[in-house]
């Protein structure tokens, strides 16, 4: 079992930043990857950036790539995600994930922290 723990949402201003955190806990030596995806009202979740453990490969969806960074810190278990030049389109329940390996894959979910870009 992984627990993921967001934090870091908030109110944004267009043309600003804000940093994600997601600290995950448990059993943390299984995670494969891990990832953050994004529900804006009304829409379907979808993939924002994912990264996995050994740094070996990095995804962003073209919305945020050039804007956003995925970054991850494997002695704290936590994966972060930099924001900069903010859209109001950004806005959404940012949510992240961790996928483990095994005898079978699992994927796990965060609570969601909300990011409202806003003048």
């Amino acid at each position: 079992q992984v627990q993921l723990v967001e934090s870091g949402g908030g109110l944004g201003q267009p043309g600003g930043s804000l940093r994600l955190s997601c600290a995950a806990s448990g059993s943390i030596f299984s995670i494969y990857g891990m990832g953050w995806y994004r529900q804006a009202p009304g829409k379907q979740r979808e993939l924002v950036a994912d990264i996995t453990t050994n740094g070996g490969r990095i995804y962003y969806a073209d919305s945020v790539k050039g804007r956003f960074t995925i970054s991850r810190d494997n002695v704290k278990a936590t994966v972060y995600l930099q924001m900069n030049s903010l859209k109001p389109e950004d806005t959404a329940v940012y949510y992240c994930k961790a996928v483990t390996t095994g005898a079978t894959s699992s994927n796990y979910w965060g609570q969601g922290t909300q990011v409202t870009v806003s003048s």
